[in-house]
């Protein structure tokens, strides 16, 4: 088993996984914020929000003894060979990364960093952050021997574990071969290939990774808006597409609703900054992020082109959550479609089975109710957003008879194999037809 003590830095949902998964295969980890309260719940067996298993993975680890949390940073530092930097980097309504927090950090670090210490950079920053950091370590403790490294992170909210612990490879970014070598050793209890590359190239593979996801779904979603107008149906196109040996099933095809959440487009952002900076087009970057700013319109011109206008309607939305799997509502697309909503003139109502009800609190923009009838009640279209398992088998009967009209809006065409127009919905998926 690992003998090693890491430290961890940042704890909200990458920081959480990264501590309990680390723990659990062997390490002793010290996870640091500077959130009291988030650290006095994490103490109780309480992440920040929810992932499945994340909860009972902390409080078993906790109980074992080898994971504990604190707000000193000195302390939890001391000792530890690596010292993991995962705090989630925000980004402002414009995607825009905020890298505040993780340099402030790099500011503690400088004092309290111990010689022969690897930094390890999980966080999402742009590339040439990792030597931003060093430099500014060196510049305020020019004598301290340390390193840095970047090992971006791989997680999906909602299935973070499984992922952390079973990944599709390891991505380690560093300048020297001792370094590359160290951190390869950490990682060793992950059964993973571990690519080893330059700092540059580890930073920047996060950017295309993103970068590729996100072109695909905006192919995917111009693809579904075409087979709307012609009669097509984009489920059928994706599946000829992923049988494709050359394209392969595990690309996101499926037509729906732009993506959301702030970090596909705080890559594309960033490579398109880098393209202005150093003279270079970024042109199919920038289709991308129109394309998709237009798709998260989807719903009310949907609403539009069957009643006219939104105005005075009123709209459930079913799911709030940026994903299926977390309890998180930040940048999610149903907050993007509500507010869309709320300007054409719209009432809204909304549920959510798992929704974080502090956040929930800072959104005046809708009604929000615990069950999916009281979101129905004299409505005059449903809205599906978030794929929670929970809308699959609601009662359709008892929905339509308290909406006043019958209309669905599926946007992950979660409902398509209900058949809803024979329980008399006006039924419209995404790329149907």
């Amino acid at each position: 088993m690992p003998e090693e003590k890491i430290c961890v830095i940042g704890l909200w949902h990458l920081g959480s996984v990264y501590t309990a998964c680390l723990a659990d295969l062997g390490y002793s980890v010290t996870g640091v914020d500077s959130d009291r309260d988030r650290i006095d719940n994490l103490a109780k067996g309480i992440p920040p929000l929810f992932e499945p298993g994340l909860a009972e993975l902390v409080a078993a680890n906790a109980k074992a003894g080898r994971l504990t949390f604190t707000t000193e940073l000195n302390g939890a530092v001391k000792g530890a060979r690596y010292v993991l930097i995962t705090i989630d980097t925000p980004v402002n309504d414009n995607d825009e990364v905020d890298l505040s927090s993780v340099l402030s950090t790099a500011n503690e670090l400088a004092e309290c960093l111990e010689d022969g210490s690897i930094i390890v950079v999980s966080s999402q920053v742009p590339v040439g952050t990792c030597h931003c950091i060093k430099a500014l370590i060196k510049e305020k403790n020019p004598s301290l021997d340390f390193d840095i490294a970047c090992s971006p992170e791989n997680l999906r909210l909602g299935k973070a574990i499984g992922y952390f612990k079973s990944q599709d490879r390891i991505v380690i970014g560093a300048d020297s071969e001792a370094t590359l070598d160290a951190v390869e050793k950490l990682f060793s209890v992950i059964p993973a290939p571990k690519l080893r590359m330059n700092l540059k190239s580890a930073e920047m593979s996060k950017h295309a990774i993103n970068a590729y996801l996100a072109t695909t779904i905006s192919f995917a979603n111009e693809l579904a808006n075409l087979c709307d107008e012609v009669g097509a149906d984009a489920l059928r196109v994706a599946a000829a597409l992923k049988s494709e040996s050359r394209i392969g099933p595990g690309l996101p095809l499926l037509p729906g609703l732009g993506f959301a959440g702030g970090t596909l487009a705080r890559d594309l952002n960033i490579l398109r900054n880098l393209g202005d900076g150093h003279g270079c087009d970024t042109r199919l970057v920038d289709a991308v992020l129109e394309v998709n700013k237009q798709q998260n319109r989807l719903v009310v011109r949907k609403l539009e082109k069957l009643f006219g206008s939104v105005e005075d309607l009123n709209i459930g939305i079913l799911g709030l959550t940026y994903k299926v799997g977390t309890s998180t509502l930040r940048r999610s697309a149903a907050l993007e479609i509500i507010k869309d909503l709320r300007r054409g003139g719209a009432m809204v109502k909304a549920c959510d089975p798992k929704a974080d009800l502090t956040e929930l609190k800072q959104h005046r923009e809708f009604d929000y109710f615990i069950e999916p009838h009281d979101v129905a009640r004299n409505a005059d279209a449903l809205v599906l957003v978030t794929e929670w398992p929970e809308f699959k088998d609601l009662d359709f009967d008892l929905l339509k008879s308290l909406m006043r009209r019958p209309v669905i809006i599926d946007t992950k065409n979660m409902l398509y194999d209900k058949q809803l127009g024979k329980k008399g919905f006006t039924y419209i998926g995404v790329g149907t037809g």
